[in-house]
């Protein structure tokens, strides 16, 4: 095997989107993609995740890597490197292997091969070693759709993983990080010409699930931007207070303050949100006390819960996010809340942020992040949003360069894409996946 070939397998445009569809969950959601490696090509099933940068599939041989799921409708597989013709050993002295070790992406085994190790916020890790080989991309051409393309790219092959990541229930063939560093996919894509330095997200949150991603900028009106902390791993943001009804909180400013252990971050591979332990007592007590009148407060596991009798909009209190810059993210009931059960036919919501014990870490994933139009800006080092009905069609701008602008309806795009999409002359690459979403108790 040799060293990866940086340069793209063949002439592609500078375009290209990723679709992905949801199924809707109740509680617990995991987001997971199919993807295409190698040649001959292989399947997978990877969960999207943008709080990490490296896309890895479990390899053949790998201890603690799950044989069986839980997930409807899908078959685990590992990666075969000997069944590929087209892959190979990345080794330490690659380019990107030293960027990557920049950033703990990447560190030198015995063999003189690019290799990694990651735990994450779960307790769960995993480990391998890193592999060039070709992702398998769409092309549309007006009306045509072709299949026949193709970019090389690194990734992971895990040989162990522990903690959840060996459980079952949720058991996927990888992981799809959607980080900014040098080992991202995305940022592998868009420093070949492939792609803009780009990507963005619109998650339905209803009960009909689907949704979208791509690679590019959603341009839709209303979407305001704030900037991104520099030199940070993750996609972190000035969060500079919280307001419920209107009226700002108590919460001292420099709770938000980031550093290598606080902070505010967008990461959609963490299922509900989370807030630093300074801020969480002041958002809580202020929701109780705007729902006193209206609701029965009660207690689920040391989590705040309410039985309420009305629609669950009449009665609480919307939430505003207050970013620099003056950028502002509005929370419905919805987005901070959990339906968990009903008693004598009576909705019971809970409190779906949760507390930070000891940490002065602000997380915000799916649970926040729906049903919002999410852009990932990266060539600007901004992150903007905007509410946003995801059955609906989006302006996604592709073009790295002049303004160049596609059509998407996310809620029909299907293998019947190519009929949805405004004839024109220009090349489009996709990579087509679809997206699927499990809920456990």
């Amino acid at each position: 095997m040799t060293e990866l070939d940086m340069a793209v397998c063949c002439s592609l445009s500078m375009e290209l989107l990723i679709f992905l569809f949801l199924v809707p969950l109740i509680l617990t959601e995991l987001y997971y993609t199919k993807v295409e490696l190698g040649t001959p090509a292989q399947e997978f099933n990877v969960q999207i995740d943008t709080g990490s940068d490296v896309l890895w599939i479990g390899c053949t041989g790998c201890y603690g890597c799950p044989e069986t799921t839980g997930l409807q409708d899908i078959q685990l597989n590992a990666f075969k490197p000997r069944s590929s013709s087209s892959a190979s050993v990345i080794k330490c002295n690659n380019k990107r292997c030293s960027m990557g070790a920049q950033y703990s992406d990447a560190i030198c085994d015995n063999s003189n091969n690019c290799a990694y190790q990651f735990q994450y916020g779960d307790g769960s890790g995993t480990q391998g070693y890193y592999i060039s080989d070709l992702l398998h991309l769409e092309t549309i051409v007006g009306d045509t759709r072709s299949s026949n393309n193709s970019a090389k790219v690194i990734f992971g092959c895990s040989v162990a993983q522990t903690g959840d990541l060996t459980k079952t229930d949720r058991a996927v063939d990888g992981i799809f990080g959607f980080g900014q560093q040098a080992m991202s996919i995305v940022t592998q894509l868009s420093s070949q010409g492939i792609a803009p330095a780009a990507f963005s997200h619109c998650l339905r949150g209803d009960d009909n699930g689907g949704g979208i991603l791509v690679l590019g900028s959603i341009v839709e009106p209303g979407i305001v931007y704030t900037s991104m902390v520099p030199s940070m791993p993750h996609y972190n943001l000035n969060l500079e207070s919280i307001s419920v009804n209107g009226r700002k909180l108590p919460i001292d400013s420099s709770v938000f303050t980031t550093s290598s252990n606080s902070g505010t971050i967008i990461d959609s591979g963490t299922t509900l949100a989370y807030l630093s332990e300074e801020a969480y007592n002041p958002f809580v007590n202020a929701i109780s006390a705007a729902v006193s009148q209206s609701v029965r407060p009660l207690l689920s596991r040391g989590n705040s819960c309410y039985l309420i009798t009305s629609s669950v909009d009449e009665v609480f209190p919307q939430v505003s996010l207050n970013f620099a810059g003056g950028a502002s993210m509005i929370l419905r009931p919805q987005d901070y809340l959990l339906e968990q059960s009903s008693i004598a036919g009576a909705p019971v919501w809970c409190m779906g942020f949760q507390k930070m014990d000891g940490q002065g870490m602000t997380i915000l994933g799916d649970l926040v992040l729906k049903d919002k139009v999410v852009v990932y800006d990266l060539a600007n080092q901004r992150i903007g949003w905007v509410n946003y009905d995801c059955s609906q069609s989006v302006n996604v701008s592709t073009s790295t360069g002049s303004n160049s602008n596609m059509y998407v309806n996310t809620g029909q795009l299907s293998d019947s894409i190519s009929s949805m999409i405004p004839s024109c002359k220009k090349t489009l690459i996709v990579l087509l996946v679809l997206l699927a979403a499990w809920m456990s108790m």
